[in-house]
């Protein structure tokens, strides 16, 4: 082979010419955009972030895709359901990059956990605001028990009228929790104007959706930001003590008070506290019904037993076990224990 000049090229040698081409892998000529609708699709019906998270150790073209915005963006609630022993610095960025990629529920799970569990409350309510934009039904009803507890502030901070706004629009968006509090707002005047038929017609529509008389009845859901914060807390009720902070009685809610006696005690025993009415009718049905006993008749039965006229003064007692047995009449019953709080 000549140049434009006429000079020759060297020949290669033989051994060059004999060489033969790799040959290549028919999955590295797949385009990225399959590949990244594939990922989208696994990702959005993924059971857990394992699922996810193997992808990123099968090779490197796979660790970038994985991690595309397209492919995080649809991430589904369980694929992002990191438990409270995995949390780290690593997967909070996880969780950051699936919020700056336009996940909704990442925007929720993180805004719970940054709002409850980290103490960060600005930046949990705004994540949250931004999932509530996009019409997420937890998000706004989230939103809604902060206004009505005036968490993050002081009791003077409450604000009845937002808080039913918001559950209004988280019940328009599917929310069962929403409409069970819609209701109770309506029928105790919370925040709007007081009418028990529309309240009680609203009740009777949330149970007929729970028992799946108007649409197939879905299996009991914890939502995996409420199931983080259950987890979190279990492990640091000595921490909230010596703060003075309770959690929500609700055994599936997770969320916990923000000041001194922000949660709402019950008006029968006095021995529960919950964030919101809806918290409060779920725990009713689930178990609290056998236990509630009126503080009258505790303090009756507990002279009774021999534990002293001290006892009449609640404010000096502390409750340390349930009566679960109470209703039998069993000397079982009493033997919940009290401890004198104060007591001169």
């Amino acid at each position: 082979m000549r140049t434009r000049r006429g000079v020759c090229y060297s020949a290669p040698p033989e051994d060059l010419r004999r060489v033969r081409r790799r040959k290549l892998d028919p999955f590295e000529a797949l385009p990225d955009d399959l590949i990244l609708s594939i990922f989208a699709n696994l990702s959005a019906t993924a059971d857990s972030p394992s699922d996810l998270i193997s992808l990123l150790l099968v090779c490197k073209r796979f660790n970038g895709l994985a991690m595309d915005p397209t492919v995080l963006s649809v991430a589904s609630e369980k694929c992002l359901g990191i438990r409270e022993q995995r949390w780290c610095d690593p997967a909070q960025r996880f969780l950051k990059r699936c919020v700056d990629a336009g996940n909704v529920e990442a925007c929720f799970i993180l805004g719970m956990i940054k709002f409850y569990a980290l103490g960060s409350r600005p930046t949990g309510a705004a994540l949250m605001a931004r999932a509530a934009m996009r019409r997420h039904a937890a998000a706004l009803y989230s939103l809604a028990v902060i206004q009505f507890n005036g968490s993050g502030g002081s009791k003077h901070d409450r604000d009845l009228r937002a808080g039913f706004a918001l559950c209004f629009r988280a019940a328009g968006c599917g929310g069962l929790d929403a409409l069970r509090e819609l209701a109770y707002c309506l029928q105790d005047g919370y925040g709007v104007k007081r009418s028990i038929p529309s309240g009680r017609r609203l009740l009777v529509l949330a149970a007929s959706l729970e028992l799946g008389y108007l649409a197939p009845a879905a299996e009991e859901h914890v939502h995996v930001a409420n199931q983080f914060l259950c987890d979190w807390f279990a492990t640091r009720k000595d921490t909230l003590e010596g703060k003075g902070l309770r959690l929500c009685s609700h055994d599936q809610c997770g969320r916990v008070e923000t000041r001194v006696h922000e949660f709402r005690r019950c008006s029968v025993c006095g021995l529960v506290n919950y964030c919101s009415r809806s918290c409060q009718a779920l725990h009713w049905r689930k178990g609290h019904k056998a236990e509630c006993v009126p503080i009258d008749q505790f303090l009756d039965d507990a002279k009774f037993w021999g534990f002293g006229e001290k006892i009449c003064n609640i404010y000096k007692l502390k409750v340390v076990t349930r009566a679960v047995a109470w209703r039998e009449g069993q000397a079982a019953t009493v033997s919940l224990v009290l401890e004198f709080v104060g007591a001169n």
